[in-house]
């Protein structure tokens, strides 16, 4: 059965960032391409993995429908061919593989990536919602997910902050834990700004983007439902946030001490300055009231937990290395399970039929016996070919005695006559 399974994947390994926004899908977008792929081709485990750092189809087929597949993305997205050449293709366990690992946070452009885990999780309910997951896609994604938790438990592969937008959500949260109504401002929507906001999204605090381009501003505030203006409300609204994140592209620094100075500061405002060059001048530190942190606080923060997830990685790859060991013998079984389904009916069939011989003028606690014994003699029976076909199964060579029991049993024929 795994040898079916196929993955098409682009990643930010094999795409640069504009043709990853070309194909990246929403939730109603990747419903849409499960629902093409219903239509158009012969399987029902879909899996469809969209972030802004990858774009993966997941798929248990005899046949390759990577057409299927691309000409879905090109109607739903309104796109020529071009993006094809940036997706790779994986096989069987190869593609078991690399869903483990994407799951896990092992492809992540940051190792560890505690939001793709999530995100996985999300895929495969917009999976279920269409009716798109069968017997083996449900078992797969339940044994990573049985595994993410081994490896939150057992290994240190998610501590910390590993990337510089998280680092800086979880420093702005850490920052306003006494606040009461929290506000932040975020400065710029490039690539660390969006990653940023994406982090925040959930947080407890009001949250308002600003941006030179406001489109930008509001596509991502809509995304994840906070307040946009434009970069030009930029002084009344350092005067409102308690904590500033920027990140926005400046030769020189945007937010100025002159500015700062005309603030009316009651506690505390904090600055967060990712940009580099640094959008927020450094003598801005030196005003009563103001803390300002730059990327190089921020980046102690990240090496430090990096190095520790780092250290990780081999314990979180034996842990795949089981669980995958144990997914593939459930999937070597369900090539027998059949099988043992045929050879339960055959058995019981004869069972009711002798049965029925010999309770025609029996008492009722007498059928009731014969009934109890019958049916767990038929259990002894089945239990040592059951037992042989799962040996077989582990051994690689479950056909043969597949066949043999088939021939023993008339399986094939008791099966067709049997009552539907």
């Amino acid at each position: 059965m795994t040898q079916n399974f196929k993955a098409l994947v682009l990643t930010y390994k094999t795409a640069p960032v504009e043709i990853r926004e070309q194909v990246s899908l929403n939730e109603e977008g990747s419903k849409k391409l499960l629902g093409f792929i219903r239509d158009f081709a012969s399987t029902n485990d879909v899996l469809v993995v969209s972030t802004c750092n990858r774009t993966e189809v997941y798929y248990l087929a005899d046949q390759d429908y990577s057409e299927v597949i691309f000409r879905g993305l090109e109607m739903i997205k309104g796109l020529d061919g071009g993006f094809r050449v940036h997706f790779q293709q994986l096989y069987g366990q190869e593609a078991v593989q690399h869903l483990f690992e994407v799951a896990m946070g092992l492809d992540a452009q940051v190792i560890g990536d505690l939001q793709i885990s999530g995100q996985v999780k999300r895929a495969y309910q917009w999976t279920a919602d269409e009716n798109m997951a069968g017997p083996f896609l449900h078992r797969l994604l339940h044994t990573i997910f049985f595994a993410n938790k081994r490896v939150v438990q057992e290994t240190s592969f998610r501590d910390g902050a590993a990337s510089i937008s998280y680092a800086a959500k979880e420093l702005a949260e850490d920052l306003m834990s006494a606040v009461r109504e929290p506000r932040i401002l975020v400065l710029g929507v490039g690539e660390i700004g969006q990653d940023v906001c994406l982090n925040l999204t959930g947080t407890r605090a009001e949250v308002k983007i600003l941006n030179r381009t406001v489109e930008k501003a509001q596509t991502l505030a809509q995304r994840c439902g906070f307040e946009f203006g434009s970069i030009e409300e930029l002084e009344t609204e350092l005067g409102r946030a308690d904590v500033i994140i920027s990140s926005i592209s400046a030769q020189q620094p945007l937010i100025t001490p002159e500015m700062v100075y005309g603030l009316n500061i009651h506690s505390h405002k904090y600055f967060i300055d990712l940009s580099m060059p640094r959008s927020v001048a450094a003598e801005v530190d030196n005003i009563a009231g103001v803390v300002l942190y730059n990327l190089d606080d921020i980046r102690e923060k990240t090496d430090v937990a990096l190095e520790r997830r780092k250290a990780s990685v081999p314990k979180v790859q034996a842990i795949i290395e089981q669980a995958k060991a144990e997914f593939d013998d459930w999937s070597k079984e369900m090539i027998v399970s059949p099988t043992i389904q045929k050879l339960k009916s055959t058995l019981e069939q004869i069972r009711k039929e002798e049965i029925a011989r010999f309770i025609k003028n029996a008492k009722p606690e007498e059928a009731e016996r014969l009934e109890e014994m019958s049916r767990s003699l038929m259990q002894k029976i089945l239990k040592y070919p059951v037992l042989q076909l799962k040996a077989a199964c582990k051994r690689g060579d479950a056909e043969s005695l597949t066949e043999l029991l088939n021939e023993l049993f008339n399986l094939e024929d008791q099966h067709e006559k049997s009552p539907k």
